[in-house]
């Protein structure tokens, strides 16, 4: 059976009720059939222009919110890629064949992301029913008292829901910024370390509330070597960040005295467990010594750092893994693993939102970092972190954070 060939703008004029496009500058790219008739418009007089020229606000009514609510409902839409759905509003639209006659109307608006290639919101697709009727069916004229009531009930309880969803939206966006304020002031800057070249990355989820506790640190040891961490608290917004801080602080400290990795991790999990929201906490830290040309590490719970050898090949650092901080009842000695590594190799480590999705196995994360360090490997690490970022996050974002360090060694 042969696909039949769909065209795709004539389906969009005949779309059922009224649906427009417009840019993220809120300018009219189009409008189905249905909007055009309804709105009483051509759509010569709507595409090219910007919606509020076309539709302005009733100015003998004072109270009026519908131009303010419908531009910050739009706006969200294109900062956040996602879609908003409206409460009940009152928005009058001036009849155009009567200047300065305005007619009252009521409207449940949707308004959702179209997005390009580039996984930015190109286009926003503008649903709006009409529910004068609905409206008038309850306070018209032969209406009796109770009829009228029940509308300004309606109505009212719609605006009260609009303000609710505003200051919360406001609330959440707040919250997020102090997080993401806390968590950039906790972690160290990106640039050389020592006699090691590295890079960091630290990629905030998508969404108001998805700050999340990644971690990463570097410190550098006796004797020109590096030791270097990330981890990964469980849970979201301020509770995270802050347990996030308390343990990337005690992991410095307790690496700058301990005799390795291991011994580092057991003192962070003596710690972690009198920290309140530190249980399940993951971490992976690593010994870099120049002069051995080795790297030993030690890993509770996270996923395992990636070695890319001068010839390509990529080793996951695998054979010393252990549960997360606190999982056990009681405290046992974690383990610790070395490896040798050539002069101009590449040491990757990383939080699980790199590599995760909720749709596939773990191994498919696994297999495409392996692939991109591979075949990005002889870039600095400046560029191989950014290559790496654009390679494995999705266009849209993920909802973990990602914290990334890449090491030539």
């Amino acid at each position: 059976m042969r696909k039949p060939q769909i065209d795709y703008a004539a389906v969009f004029r005949a779309l059922p009720g009224m649906v427009a496009l417009l840019t993220p500058e809120l300018v009219y790219a189009d409008a189905n059939d249905d909007f055009v008739r309804l709105s009483g418009r051509t759509r010569e007089q709507l595409v090219g222009r910007y919606i509020f020229d076309v539709f302005p606000e009733n100015p003998n009514d004072p109270a009026a919110a519908g131009m303010r609510e419908t531009e910050a409902s739009m706006l969200r839409t294109v900062a956040t890629g996602e879609r908003d759905t409206m409460a009940l509003l009152r928005y009058d639209i001036e009849d155009p064949t009567r200047p300065g006659r305005w007619r009252e109307h009521y409207w449940s608006p949707v308004n959702a992301p179209v997005l390009g290639l580039d996984g930015k919101v190109e286009l926003i697709a503008h649903r709006v029913e009409e529910v004068t009727e609905l409206i008038r069916a309850f306070g018209g004229p032969g209406g009796d008292s109770r009829d009228r009531a029940l509308e300004a009930e309606l109505y009212t309880r719609a605006r009260e829901l609009q303000e609710v969803n505003e200051r919360l939206r406001a609330a959440h966006a707040r919250e997020r910024e102090v997080a993401l304020a806390l968590q950039a002031a906790m972690l160290p800057p990106s640039g050389p370390t020592g006699a090691h070249d590295a890079a960091v990355r630290y990629q905030p989820a998508v969404g108001t509330l998805n700050v999340c506790g990644d971690w990463y640190d570097l410190v550098d040891l006796p004797g020109g070597s590096l030791a270097v961490a990330v981890g990964d608290v469980v849970g979201h917004g301020l509770g995270a960040a802050c347990v996030m801080g308390q343990l990337r602080s005690a992991l410095s400290g307790a690496t700058r005295v301990a005799g390795g990795p291991a011994q580092a991790l057991e003192a962070l999990d003596l710690y972690a467990r009198s920290v309140e929201g530190a249980e399940s906490t993951t971490v992976v830290t690593t010994f870099i010594d120049r002069d051995s040309h080795t790297v030993t590490y030690s890993c509770a719970g996270h996923p395992p750092p990636a070695l890319v050898h001068p010839d390509g090949t990529v080793a996951f650092l695998d054979e010393a893994t252990d549960p997360p901080l606190g999982a056990r009842p009681q405290r046992e000695p974690r383990p610790q693993a070395r490896t040798p590594y050539a002069e101009g190799a590449v040491l990757v480590l990383y939080t699980d939102g790199l590599i995760e999705r909720r749709d596939e196995d773990i191994d498919t994360g696994l297999a495409r970092l392996a692939d991109s360090l591979t075949h990005h490997r002889h870039e600095t690490p400046e560029n191989l972190a950014d290559a790496l970022l654009t390679d494995l996050l999705p266009p849209t974002g993920t909802t973990d954070d990602t914290a990334l360090i890449v090491l030539r060694l």
